[in-house]
């Protein structure tokens, strides 16, 4: 089977799993995958098939059959100025939230901008008229079909119905666009993509068997099931006795952290957090994702499901674990898309779903619940006793959790400060609000938005930020005299430069000849230069017990606190907490 064959196979068979029953074609050469496909499909009676020759008209035969079915009808061209007169029966999709759904042939990426024949920039073609749009490029092999594909599809269902989740654009459908290229040869060899069945009735539990990227779901359900997907729509999160639940960043959603952890624990899931929110951290995995980093352990104690609130972004232990094979993935996200970077994802739900009754079918397996148990109270025990040395960003992290007071707010940016503050913070059950900008996790604007946040509210507020992140930044201290001030106490970790990249491979001593110059990126400013400049007060804590009495006194005005860190220390101290975790996870079993 040649790629061109295996990408529209899949992308027709994906479509009829998420509920398309009409597709309408127009013919065309760069379009021809596509049209064997469907006509295969309607051959097995999974779809009815419209062939019309003009372009336009088809688009509005689509426009009639999605409005008159509440139904995603995608509409097939080849390239250039077919793709082109879609244009009005997109534009009337679009004032009506009509589901229409381009999808349109490309060349190669390579071809564009070259002058080859049909060849346009189809991206964007149809600009804001379109609620969702993406750009597929012609696949290298058949292995890399697969469900990278089958997830876009189902983006592109879930935008043109309105089933994108937790936001302004809930309930509000209308046309998407996929743009696909293709490469030569464009014809099958008639090798058959195995399809399955339609989905089964509603609230049904997929298998842990999921099937391949390429063939799909082995229960012949969506690749990623929606809320409002055809014979998919569910009420509540299906019971897996071995559930562990994540938690990210909810961002501004109504339902909190503490409502996940509360409807987390009432079913004696375990649960891993990242430091954003506001629950109490003595119910969680302690040090973050420290304890799935041991994979020995995780294996005799791997969940059979993860359930995700929010938007995880900062750890790599969690990624792996999402990606495990025979682990399902449940998210329910904050915003308005889901976060599904592996491609892993099998069903997606409200937030809301976590924040309600106890339901006793819920309830974790005794047993492994246990395990997890004592293995959280083994590894909180262990960092207790060994705590970081100072110098390091674990320990300033420790500091952190200790000297903030009860009801604090606490702004964390990118880089180290917010690992820093997920691995070292010992469990704490005073109350602490974390807030961090994890959209794109940009070292940008950090202070500027501490500032904004101290100024709504009455908790004692501090920032806790590297120095680059400070100096990126360093403008937010400039508040005209006429100007409200917040009261503010801002930490800043300065281990001169961008320490961050000591814990990734590019810190690894054989490359060290390297890394100073194009990824330590040391300034040498003088902060308290820089803040006496603006009449900002500036506390040098070189000692821990210096930085604990600066971060426990009530912040007034704006107050930076700089505390060093010996940049070389990042790598050794990450080491050495995994080192003590898993030698306390050894003895736990």
């Amino acid at each position: 089977m040649n790629p061109s064959t295996a990408l529209a196979t899949v992308l027709v068979d994906e479509l009829v799993r998420g509920g398309v029953r009409d597709v309408v074609l127009s013919p065309g050469s760069r379009s021809a995958p596509l049209a064997y496909a469907v006509q295969q499909a309607e051959r097995a009676g999974r779809l009815r098939l419209h062939v019309r020759v003009d372009e336009r008209t088809a688009g509005f035969l689509a426009l009639g059959l999605a409005k008159g079915s509440s139904t995603p009808v995608p509409v097939i061209t080849t390239s250039g100025t077919a793709v082109a007169n879609l244009h009005p029966a997109v534009l009337e999709a679009h004032h009506t939230g009509v589901p229409l759904l381009v999808l349109s042939a490309d060349r190669p990426h390579e071809l564009r901008g070259t002058g080859a024949n049909q060849t346009t920039t189809q991206p964007g073609i149809f600009g804001s008229a379109v609620r969702w749009s993406a750009d597929l490029p012609a696949p290298e092999s058949v292995e890399s079909v697969g469900a990278v594909h089958r997830t876009t599809v189902c983006r592109a269902l879930a935008a043109a119905t309105g089933a994108m989740l937790g936001g302004p654009r809930r309930g509000a459908g209308g046309p998407v666009h996929l743009d696909v290229a293709f490469r030569d040869p464009l014809t099958p060899d008639f090798l058959r993509v195995r399809v399955t069945p339609d989905p089964g009735p509603d609230g049904e539990v997929l298998p842990r068997d999921h099937g391949s990227g390429l063939e799909g779901r082995a229960d012949g359900g969506p690749w990623v099931r929606l809320p409002s997907s055809r014979g998919f729509s569910h009420d509540r999160v299906p019971p897996v006795p071995r559930t562990l639940v994540v938690i990210g960043d909810l961002g501004t959603s109504p339902v909190r952290s503490h409502q996940v952890l509360d409807w987390a624990r009432a079913h004696s899931f375990p649960v891993v957090a990242e430091p954003m929110g506001s629950h109490d951290r003595t119910q969680v995995v302690p040090h973050g994702p420290l304890l799935l980093s041991h994979t020995d352990w995780l294996r005799a104690h791997l969940p059979d499901r993860v359930v995700v609130a929010g938007r995880v972004t900062l750890s790599r232990d969690v990624a792996s674990l999402l990606r495990t094979k025979d682990v399902e993935v449940h998210v329910h996200p904050a915003g308005p898309d889901w976060a599904d970077p592996g491609h892993v994802v099998s069903r997606v739900g409200e937030l809301t779903e976590l924040s309600g009754p106890v339901d006793v079918s819920y309830i974790a397996e005794e047993a492994w619940a246990a395990s997890w148990r004592d293995a959280t109270t083994a590894l909180a025990q262990a960092t207790r006793d060994a705590p970081a040395a100072w110098g390091t960003g674990l320990a300033v992290g420790g500091v952190v959790g200790e000297a903030l007071p009860d009801g604090a707010q606490l702004f964390v940016g990118s880089s180290n400060p917010v690992r820093d503050l997920d691995l070292g913070m010992a469990p704490r059950s005073d109350r602490l609000s974390v807030v961090a900008n994890r959209g794109l996790a940009g070292i940008d604007g950090c202070l500027s938005t501490a500032i904004g946040l101290a100024l709504t509210t009455s908790a004692p507020s501090y920032a806790w930020v590297g120095d680059l992140t400070f100096l990126h930044d360093s403008n937010a201290l400039a508040i005209g005299p006429d100007e409200p001030r917040p009261d503010l106490t801002i930490l800043v970790t300065n281990d001169g430069g961008g320490g961050i990249f000591r814990t990734l491979e590019h810190g690894a001593p054989e490359r060290s000849a390297d890394f100073g110059r194009i990824f330590g990126t040391p300034t040498g400013t003088d902060l308290g230069a820089l803040c006496r400049a603006h009449g900002i007060r500036h506390v040098l804590a070189q000692t821990r017990d210096a930085a604990a009495e600066a971060l426990s006194a009530t912040p007034a005005g704006i107050t930076v606190v700089e505390v060093p860190v010996d940049p070389a220390s990042h790598r050794e101290a990450h080491a050495e907490l995994r080192r003590l975790a898993r030698e306390a996870l050894a003895i736990s079993g």
